[in-house]
């Protein structure tokens, strides 16, 4: 078998942005591949929601190639971010309930449970505003009583022990179960049951084929 490496001239940077501004500021210093993220996101992300940040971007930094991500975990968001001029799809939080991954069992147990109303963009857990679970922890952080949490990553290095032990005793005491959070997009509103990762991109597939011909058909009948 050979192996072949890639050198840093051979690749391709891919930015992840979240406003029409940081994209432009992205292709100047030589992105190849733009991923718009809207707000709904998980993790760090910015406020403008992904329907009205796809289009903008994409006509911002055209001819470049856009992919879209947050709140894309169905086939039918995929045909959305395509119709939006998106040339594909990131998906990050349908990951996150799978069979195969890591995700806490506490924490993956809430995400089933959770609706979309149940994140927050919050500096609580690095210090930027990441979308994750909403907890007691994230509402004591963001109550304007309480100091103000550090940038990063100063603040993830403040309260990193106490983290790692919630995390250690989430399944064998209620306190840490309650304060226990991850970072996890709208998108949890839409996901209910534990699946293998095969089976998220089989019915993505097959969604994203049937809302492609019924889309035809509504064309065909006009």
């Amino acid at each position: 078998t050979e192996i072949y490496t890639l050198s840093l001239h051979d690749a391709l940077p891919i930015c992840l942005v979240g406003s029409v501004k940081h994209a432009q500021s992205q292709v100047d210093a030589g992105a190849d591949i733009i991923v718009a993220q809207g707000g709904e996101a998980g993790g760090h992300t910015g406020e403008i929601s992904t329907m009205v940040l796809v289009p903008q971007v994409v006509d911002e930094v055209a001819p470049l190639p856009v992919v879209a991500a947050g709140g894309i975990g169905n086939g039918r968001q995929v045909a959305a971010a395509l119709a939006l001029g998106a040339q594909g799809v990131w998906c990050g939080s349908v990951w996150l309930t799978t069979e195969e991954a890591e995700t806490h069992p506490a924490v993956k147990r809430k995400m089933l449970a959770a609706t979309s109303s149940d994140t927050v963009r919050s500096r609580s857990s690095t210090g930027k505003p990441a979308r994750q679970l909403r907890t007691p922890w994230t509402q004591a952080w963001d109550d304007p009583t309480n100091p103000d949490p550090l940038p990063l990553p100063l603040h993830w290095m403040l309260i990193r022990d106490a983290q790692v032990r919630l995390a250690k005793h989430a399944e064998t005491n209620s306190g840490a179960a309650e304060l226990i959070t991850y970072f996890v997009g709208q998108l949890v509103g839409q996901i209910d049951r534990v699946k293998p990762a095969k089976r998220v991109v089989v019915e993505m597939v097959e969604e994203f084929i049937e809302t492609l011909d019924r889309m035809s058909d509504w064309s065909r009948s006009e």
